[in-house]
């Protein structure tokens, strides 16, 4: 008789369908429909973006510090701050996430990260040492500037009306901001790590998919290259952080916490050493993962490709359950994934939507047939 497996479950949220706790219940739900004798180990991922706080309260508890923030596009939304062991985790995505604006309002050049500050604030009041603010699916592009205006920061200009407000923009009184934060160790957990500005920075490489029109990237580049020189200076190593790692997370966001003295990490490995991924996945026999779209993308500091790596460290299997496989198999062997199901494959497109959680479990009982002893 075989003995039963031991099965870490670390998927990434199934965008617009499932939360990662929702599709970590929904996978060992159906792997235990076929394997009713394996162990399995849920332990929900997230990258810094949406989802950051859901998995950091499943994992480490804490109290949700609950309020009402300025949204994107200046209209209240709910958001919670997690409070656990001194430690203060914001959600960005909460008040300036793209699906917070509907497809056809999405305009990056007028979208705000002022919520976000009044997160910062409310972490700020609860007098913690530390902010850990997550960063990913933001529908802004403005370089944190609405972030600094909530937290007290001035200009000759309206720092929380997106990039839009920044233009001419000559002065930035950031001394209130940088008071305010200045006693609070501020550490960025960024999904990606874009510099700022240029071919490779915010506008050009996220612009298009909130809403900004190819023939303005240069302009709102251009925008946010002068308000860097009005806020900071103009001497290269007065720019630096526009040119950090992380700098163009979240439309910028990530440059603005690093100019109020913020220290980034990655998302992904904050996560994985707050659930004990490593050691989890030490103890078992495999490891899956997964996410709505498993594509090239996913290699830019994504959840799967995160916790292939920490599988391959410890030398144990990684298997993918995907809404959708786009990737061959060289490709997701040079992630050091060993396979990758798609739910899409298994029931359909229409199916997959209007029932994720059950046709994600399908897709695990389906796969436990080749993957359980």
């Amino acid at each position: 008789m075989m003995s039963a497996m031991r099965v870490v479950v670390a998927p990434d949220k199934y965008a617009g369908t499932l939360s990662a706790v929702e599709a970590a219940e929904a996978i060992a739900t159906g792997w235990q429909r076929q394997a009713p004798g394996d162990e399995l180990i849920r332990c929900p991922m997230a990258d810094g973006g949406p989802g950051f706080v859901d998995v950091l309260h499943s994992a480490l508890g804490g109290e949700l510090v609950a309020g009402t923030v300025r949204g994107p596009l200046g209209q209240p939304v709910p958001a919670g701050v997690l409070i656990a062991d001194g430690t203060a985790y914001v959600e960005s995505a909460q008040a300036c996430g793209l699906h917070l604006v509907p497809p056809a309002e999405r305009d990056p050049e007028r979208t705000t990260t002022y919520g976000v500050g009044e997160l910062i604030a409310v972490a700020l009041d609860a007098g913690v040492d530390r902010i850990v603010v997550g960063l990913g699916g933001s529908a802004t592009n403005d370089a944190g500037a609405g972030m600094w205006a909530a937290l007290g920061a001035a200009a000759d200009g309206d720092l929380a009306a997106g990039s839009r407000g920044l233009e001419g923009v000559t002065s930035v009184d950031l001394a209130p901001a940088r008071a305010r934060i200045r006693a609070t160790d501020l550490v960025v957990a960024s999904d990606v790590d874009n510099p700022l500005l240029g071919m490779f920075g915010a506008t050009n490489v996220y612009g298009p998919q909130k809403g900004l029109a190819d023939e303005r990237k240069p302009a709102v580049d251009g925008i946010l290259d002068a308000f860097v020189v009005a806020a900071l200076g103009s001497t290269p190593a007065e720019r630096r952080l526009a040119d950090a790692p992380g700098a163009g997370a979240a439309g910028g966001l990530g440059f603005g916490l690093l100019v109020l003295g913020g220290t980034r990490t990655s998302g992904i490995d904050l996560v994985a050493e707050a659930v004990g991924l490593a050691d989890q996945a030490g103890r078992s026999d495999l490891v899956l993962t997964g996410e709505g779209a498993y594509d090239f993308s996913s290699r830019s500091g994504k959840v799967v490709y995160g916790v292939a790596e920490i599988a391959g460290r410890a030398i144990r299997p990684c298997v993918v359950l995907a809404g959708q496989v786009d990737v061959g198999a060289r490709e997701m062997r040079a992630m050091g994934v060993e396979s990758a199901y798609s739910v899409v494959d298994l029931v359909g497109r229409d199916a997959a939507f209007a029932e994720p959680a059950t046709s994600l479990a399908a897709l695990a009982q389906r796969v436990a047939r080749t993957w359980s002893r």
